[in-house]
């Protein structure tokens, strides 16, 4: 399990962290999701002991990550801006990874030849972006690590690939029980994949749980008529007679309140995570405005 309790990280007088607590349960895929400027990547730096933070405390298991090696090499990290040795190939990449992660699997490393299809002898920084963001899922994999940290993991792949790459962290975790997090902006893929999810903004933790419990927790709620005042409604909007509203509460409760009403017409229906998103960072204020330019 790793936590991040009441984490604190500051730039100069800007505060990127503030107050944040997070925990990824053992064996789970974790999505971290938030604004651009949420401090998700900041926090993902402080959690693999890349950044040291001004105030919390950061665990694996009950043991503290930042300046601890021996914490490090159970972390695979595949960051946003991906590091390489300025004329290194991959296959000295290999040599430098097999050198810090003691678990390092060098059959792995030829079999995955396979699906990347990479170059062995050019030098990384020859790779299309595309490409060197595959090399360092080849060698992050190969690493055995008990937790991958993945930051924007399948951006600049194309749709096969990131299909492939998804199997293959999947395959990881079903085989292995690896515990995965995940900060990325593309909500429909991780609905597909995630256990757990954690919503950020402004280096705080907003809403964090389970999305099983989260998808459970708002609706959307269709009617034509009058909604129970009892009704906790985030948003609201109307097409005719149609009205649209979104409401915290299960899906049960909420048709109970409807049945009550008598109303003519009403259905309650599951929200996506990207709605479940906008909402919950505050509605109307997040949605797409129409501006005529």
């Amino acid at each position: 399990m790793l936590e991040m309790k009441n984490i604190t990280k500051t730039f100069g007088t800007f505060k990127a962290l503030d107050d944040l607590n997070m925990t990824v349960p053992k064996g789970a895929v974790y999505g971290l999701v938030g604004p651009n400027g949420a401090g998700k990547s900041t926090a993902i730096r402080v959690l693999t002991g890349i950044y040291r933070p001004d105030s919390g405390e950061i665990a694996m298991e009950g043991q503290p990550i930042y300046e601890n090696p021996e914490q490090k090499a159970r972390i695979g990290l595949v960051p946003d801006e991906i590091f390489y040795f300025p004329s290194a190939t991959l296959e000295e990449m290999r040599k430098f990874y097999a050198g810090i992660y003691p678990n390092f699997d060098n059959d792995l490393f030829e079999r995955l030849y396979e699906v990347f299809k990479l170059p062995r002898k050019s030098p990384i920084r020859r790779f299309s972006k595309g490409m060197q963001k595959q090399a360092a899922f080849h060698l992050t994999l190969c690493t055995r690590a008990d937790v991958l940290v993945l930051d924007e993991p399948v951006d600049g792949l194309d749709p096969v690939m990131r299909r492939q790459v998804w199997n293959l962290i999947l395959a990881d975790v079903a085989q292995r029980q690896t515990t995965v997090l995940i900060s990325s902006h593309n909500l429909r893929e991780l609905e597909d994949i995630c256990d757990y999810v954690g919503i950020m903004d402004h280096g705080k933790m907003l809403l964090e749980r389970s999305l099983a419990d989260m998808q459970g927790a708002i609706h959307k709620l269709q009617l034509v008529g009058e909604a129970p005042r009892e009704l906790d409604v985030l948003h609201e909007s109307q097409s005719g007679r149609l009205r649209t509203l979104i409401v915290r509460g299960s899906a049960e409760e909420i048709e109970k309140r409807m049945w009550e009403t008598q109303c003519p017409y009403f259905d309650v229906l599951p929200l996506s995570l990207e709605e479940i998103f906008i909402y919950e960072l505050g509605g109307v204020d997040y949605e797409v405005k129409s501006i005529i330019l």
